[in-house]
């Protein structure tokens, strides 16, 4: 059987630590290889350390048709869930699968919804009568709030907006430190707030450097001054409503004092026109 190893898909999920490779390499050569790789066609989906194991050693192994793939978007996201459901695969990870899962099907819907406007324009006497709100609200959980993807990803919201950030400002040393273990997700997003240039060396610094640097960011964001904190605390949907409400009442009884001048003073210039 004649079957291909994509490099990009070999690479969408992150390896195997070497203790992790070394620890499955021993269980397939005790017990041979007891999970089926998944193929779609001949490209190989899942399995790629276990091929490359059987490969090494000359040891059998099954394959499985996925037949439900139809793209590699839908090859993607099968790969997230599969690891989303493993315990092996640590907490930044599953955030980091979750919101590729979150970007991969809001360009699915996006490029749903422009197909059927397009076939609609097209349409004259038998138009379709649904429209791009029926095709978004049809189709699977987009992911559209971090609470979906905190759900999806066993994380907390907080924790989702720190990956965030780690994907948006982190140096790949940085980064690095926080897939291997060396520093935790929060402090990491700490650090990431620092220039590229000290994330580097910090990172490159070990465990006690990133901390040292998390504790650094820390101490200055306490001290930032409370004005900041106050604003930020009270710029809220229901106070900004609020204050809106009251420039309202204000104006319409600056409106009221304006009509009742103006009235004293028609009186006036009446009570004083001569006779």
């Amino acid at each position: 059987m004649h079957i291909t190893v994509n490099e990009e898909l070999k690479a969408y999920i992150d390896p195997l630590t070497p203790d992790e490779h070394a620890s499955l390499e021993r269980s397939i050569l005790a017990e041979g290889c007891r999970d089926a790789l998944v193929l779609w066609g001949d490209v190989l989906v899942d399995g790629h350390n276990r091929y490359g194991i059987c490969q090494k050693h000359g040891l059998p192994f099954q394959t499985v048709q996925n037949t439900r793939f139809q793209s590699m978007e839908d090859v993607h996201l099968w790969m997230i869930d599969q690891h989303l459901g493993r315990r092996s695969v640590s907490d930044f990870q599953r955030g980091v699968l979750a919101l590729r899962k979150r970007a991969i099907l809001a360009e699915q819907r996006t490029q749903t919804i422009a197909a059927t406007a397009n076939r609609d324009a097209t349409l004259s006497e038998h138009a379709s009568q649904e429209t791009p709100q029926d095709i978004a609200a049809s189709g699977p959980n987009p992911l559209k709030s971090r609470a979906d993807i905190a759900k999806v990803a066993r994380l907390s919201n907080s924790q989702v907006v720190q990956i965030e950030k780690i994907q948006k400002q982190a140096a790949p040393e940085l980064v690095a430190a926080v897939k291997a273990g060396t520093i935790s997700i929060n402090a990491a997003a700490a650090v990431a707030s620092l220039p590229a240039e000290e994330q580097k060396t910090a990172a490159l610094g070990g465990k006690d450097e990133l901390k040292q640097a998390a504790k650094r960011v820390r101490e200055v964001n306490r001290k930032a001054p409370k004005e900041d904190t106050l604003t930020a605390e009270n710029d809220t949907p229901e106070t900004i409503q609020t204050l809106r409400q009251q420039v309202q009442a204000l104006t319409d009884e600056n409106q009221r004092l304006r009509q009742h001048v103006a009235e004293l003073e028609a009186r006036l210039q009446a009570s004083n026109a001569p006779h």
